[in-house]
């Protein structure tokens, strides 16, 4: 161990306990102590030397030497408190008592000591205080003047010769050169550990701003950038260059940018903020497709300055922000985070929670509205069975026996369409439903459908118009579904057509395509339920007032037919005007090549899953439902 390793053990050990943990602190704790004790020693040590050259000292000798005990006081003051600029106070005025004393016996201002007022102010700036340097500077300036003051009186003795004075002039000067050269080395260390230990510092938050993966901002309260961690370029893939001044609010969604100046002012002003918005990427990262923006949180609080970097004391540092905020100055700084995967996550969480209440919706109109389709038959098939089986009671004649009869069967086929037509939906949510395709005349299976309903349109006093050309060409497909597609949109089209309307069904061949056109002069939809046609169970107007009959299942049919046959289907409608739908199906239906069963399940369910999700009806069902006549007779 080396002679200086053992000296600073013992200086740390003399160290207050607030300058052990601070690098710098330390450093200028030890460079106070350590020559005013080293110096003081010295002179002890040199005391007894200087007698035996000497002789017998004089008053003034013994008086100056007495004063040397003053920096050990003044280390012994410091390892105590640890109040450093109050040592620097006392060492001032140590040193300026001590300049005093031998000027005053040794000539006044012209005295050798009087150079040494010049290295007063010089030891106050080790302190790095501005206060302290500028005490030091005044009581220099005062010590001057004093002694010059005291010399033009001729208050002061003046009885060396002027060899003496001139010796004692140069050793004056001398030593006042060498203690300032001290001076000088020791703020020179000084400067040299802060600028190292700066570096050190500035190297420690370089390694942290390039290392992680939020983003460290500074901002004016405009929103301007001043600085920006390289943990940006990966966030956002361009180089900080670029972002700096307003170029990060540049990139800011124009929806998101009052919020984003929003939080930087009130961070200016000394709240604590925290906002979400969105910033446009250079390039889509790839783990997440080809996504423009990207969601970030930002929290940002006012930048205060810092005592260690600006030499401010507590009160000078908080005066100095209250101005800063007050004039508007303060700088906010800023840490970004990418939240766009729990934002992804939150958005995923919404539409669960939609479908899942759209899912408990759909339920509740079932049960409400097959409470009704299947309760109706259901009494109508019990009532008349029980008048059947007590025909001798009753004494029905074999007319009646006849009619009951077939109100039963009418109910039976009623209630078995509804249940098809709930089977049936099943089968294409699931994607079992099978598509069996084959060639047919599609003129020949619409007027058969326009058939079957004329009767149902004669009763209700609609005038059913069928426009089909006779050379429809053969198309490729499902013939039952088509019929089942027909049957659909004409009954429903009878359904919610009034007394007198009309409903009118075209079919031409566009292109590839078999282009079929149901339209009507009835009710309409209202366009907020228009939005919801096509979804299953669901009818336009409210569940408990409506005034048609049927399970609201068959549009969603029709839509799920139309996509498995890889159609179109679109509807348009103005409340009180009529609605029409149009349907396009390809003349020749190829089905989804699948190379797997797996595939081939998926494709499907893909195909479904956007009719699915819109609303529905149904065909055969609404045709043999429609016997209000059945239900009025059972009631």
């Amino acid at each position: 161990m080396t002679v200086l390793s053992i000296i600073r053990d013992c200086l740390d050990a003399l160290l207050h306990p607030s300058a052990r943990y601070d690098a710098l602190t330390r450093a200028r704790h030890r460079a106070f102590m350590a020559p005013r004790l080293l110096g003081s020693l010295a002179a002890f040590a040199a005391f007894p030397v200087y007698l035996a050259m000497r002789g017998a000292p004089s008053a003034i000798e013994v008086a100056a030497f007495a004063w040397l005990i003053a920096p050990i006081l003044l280390s012994w003051f410091l390892s105590r408190t640890g109040r450093y600029e109050g040592a620097h106070v006392l060492s001032s005025l140590a040193l300026a008592g001590l300049i005093m004393a031998i000027a005053a016996t040794t000539g006044g201002i012209e005295s050798f000591a009087a150079v040494w007022l010049v290295v007063v102010p010089l030891e106050a700036a080790l302190s790095a205080s501005r206060r302290v340097a500028a005490f030091a500077s005044l009581l220099a300036l005062s010590c001057a003047g004093i002694l010059i003051l005291v010399s033009q009186l001729g208050w002061l003795p003046g009885d060396a010769s002027a060899a003496e004075r001139g010796v004692l002039m140069a050793f004056g000067v001398a030593s006042a050169t060498l203690y300032a050269a001290g001076l000088a080395f020791g703020a020179e260390s000084l400067a040299r550990t802060s600028v190292a230990l700066l570096s050190r510092e500035e190297d420690r938050y370089r390694l942290l701003a390039r290392n992680m993966s939020d983003v460290i901002s500074r901002h004016q309260r405009n929103g301007a950038v001043q600085f920006i961690s390289p943990a940006v370029e990966s966030m956002l893939g361009l180089p900080v260059a670029q972002l700096l001044g307003h170029g990060l609010f540049d990139r800011v969604h124009v929806a998101d940018r009052p919020a984003y100046l929003t939080a930087l002012s009130d961070a200016a002003r000394g709240d604590v903020r925290s906002v979400e918005f969105r910033l446009r990427q250079e390039k889509a990262a790839p783990e997440r497709g080809q996504v423009d923006f990207i969601w970030v949180e930002m929290r940002c609080r006012p930048l205060e300055l810092d005592p260690g970097r600006q030499n401010l004391d507590r009160q000078d540092l908080d005066r100095q922000n209250l101005d800063r905020k007050v004039m508007g100055e303060v700088d906010v700084v800023a840490v970004m985070r990418d939240v766009t995967d729990r934002k992804l996550g939150e958005q995923a969480l919404d539409q669960a929670r939609s479908a899942a209440e759209a899912a408990d919706a759909a339920k509740t109109r079932f049960l409400a509205t097959m409470s009704h389709e299947l309760r109706t038959p259901l009494n109508a098939i019990i009532g008349f069975s029980e008048m059947i089986a007590q025909e001798h009671t009753l004494m029905l004649g074999a007319a009646q026996r006849k009619e009951y009869a077939q109100l039963i069967n009418d109910s039976g086929q009623h209630l078995l369409s509804v249940v098809n037509g709930i089977l049936d939906m099943s089968k294409m949510e699931s994607g079992n439903f099978e598509i069996a395709s084959e060639p047919f005349a599609p003129r020949a299976s619409l007027m058969h459908c326009c058939n079957l309903l004329a009767l149902k349109a004669r009763e209700n006093g609609i005038d059913l118009i069928t426009d089909a050309p006779q050379d429809l060409p053969v198309m490729t497909g499902d013939p039952r579904a088509f019929k089942q597609i027909v049957l659909n949109l004409v009954a429903n089209a009878i359904k919610f057509t009034e007394r007198g309307g009309q409903v009118t069904v075209n079919a031409a061949v566009s292109g590839s395509q078999l282009t079929l056109r149901v339209s009507d002069t009835g009710v309409g939809i209202a366009p907020d339920d228009l939005k919801r046609i096509g979804a299953p169970f669901f009818q336009a107007g409210k569940t408990y007032q409506r005034r048609h009959e049927g399970t609201g299942l068959g549009l969603s049919i029709v839509k799920s037919l139309v996509a498995l046959h890889l159609g179109e289907l679109t509807v348009q409608s103005r409340l009180g005007e009529g609605t029409a739908v149009t349907v396009r199906l390809p003349l020749v239906y190829t089905p989804p090549q699948a190379k797997t069963p797996e595939k081939a399940a998926e494709n499907k369910i893909a195909t479904l899953t956007p009719v699915l999700r819109q609303e529905p009806h149904d065909p055969l069902q609404d045709q043999l439902q429609d016997q209000p006549a059945l239900v009025k007779k059972s009631a």
